[in-house]
């Protein structure tokens, strides 16, 4: 998780905070920069957040 903040340019607390919840909108431009460092394309973010509780909970 340290890397992959570091790489982001957030802090690991930020990270964690969103990780955990504790940051519930997040700015964009952290996202896509987590987003990137992790390889996902934000199409896939966001597909991933528009999808169902029910089909997430089964993943």
């Amino acid at each position: 998780m340290l890397q992959t903040a570091l790489d982001a340019g957030v802090s690991p607390e930020t990270l964690r905070k969103i990780e955990s919840g504790r940051v519930a909108t997040p700015a964009f431009p952290t996202i896509a920069a987590i987003a990137d460092v992790l390889g996902l394309s934000l199409d896939l973010v966001w597909a991933e957040i528009n999808r169902p509780a029910q089909e997430r909970l089964a993943s």
